[in-house]
């Protein structure tokens, strides 16, 4: 890219700090008139002069900032919590973040239901989302669940071809597979199920569409992403180039 490229993406010294988090711009202000702020090595005492955040050195007190435009976080939600970016009443996913990742404004990409857990991206990348949870995409979703009943060949057979659920609406075909039964006072099923849409309750709809009753549900996997298991409920991280590259190739289906 030529210098022509790199100055258009020039940008207020104290806009591109405050969007790292290195504090509001009357904070970053007050640093600069102290003069704490340096780029490319030179003190800087106006916060308002233009640099380029891909390019410049930018340091505060001897510390170097790294300018990134998006995040990606991977979350393993916990129950009780909403995919939402506020709510009045209950805590949401937004408010399990470290304040190094919140002022992003990363938002959840798709939403689990309050009691669902497991694999959830946070992304402040509009572009990726949209393209992720478009229903021309058809992005793979893999969930473990517990299912109420005994959970039985023709149910695999009746996923694969679709079902139709409450409202009408017949589901693309889906894969089920049986992960094991447990028989006591009722059958427990454990099972694994891949959809390629995100209609509401959809893995809970299906189930009742057939008899049968979830009472876990975990997403383990959405397109090449799958669950970091070492990852405890409610933590969160930034992804990894490779689960990047994954995500990139999972959308592209």
């Amino acid at each position: 890219m030529g210098a022509s490229g790199n100055s258009s993406k020039k940008q207020r010294l104290d806009k591109v700090l405050s969007h790292i988090g290195a504090g509001s711009r009357s904070e970053i202000r007050k640093q600069a008139k102290q003069g704490l702020i340096t780029v490319n090595g030179t003190v800087v005492k106006d916060s308002g002069i233009h640099v380029d955040p891909n390019q410049d050195v930018i340091e505060i007190g001897g510390q170097r900032f790294t300018y990134r435009e998006h995040i990606y976080l991977m979350m393993n939600k916990p129950p009780g919590v909403l995919s939402a970016t506020e709510d009045r009443r209950d805590r949401t996913v937004i408010d399990l973040l470290d304040q190094e990742y919140a002022h992003f404004e990363p938002f959840p990409v798709g939403r689990l239901d309050k009691d669902t857990v497991g694999l959830l991206l946070l992304t402040n990348d509009g572009k990726l989302a949209h393209e992720l949870l478009s229903p021309r995409k058809h992005v793979p979703k893999t969930y473990e669940a517990t299912v109420e009943g005994e959970v039985d060949a023709a149910d695999v057979a009746a996923f694969a071809a679709g079902v139709e659920l409450e409202d009408g609406y017949v589901t693309l075909p889906a894969q089920l597979t049986i992960l094991s039964r447990e028989r006591g006072s009722k059958v427990i099923s454990q099972i694994s199920l891949t959809i390629t849409e995100g209609k509401f309750h959809q893995v809970k709809r299906m189930f009742q569409a057939v008899g049968k009753k979830v009472v876990f549900l975990k997403r383990v996997s959405m397109g090449g992403l799958k669950l970091d298991e070492s990852l405890p409920q409610g933590a969160c991280r930034e992804l990894t180039a490779e689960e990047l590259r994954l995500l990139d190739a999972g959308r592209e289906g």
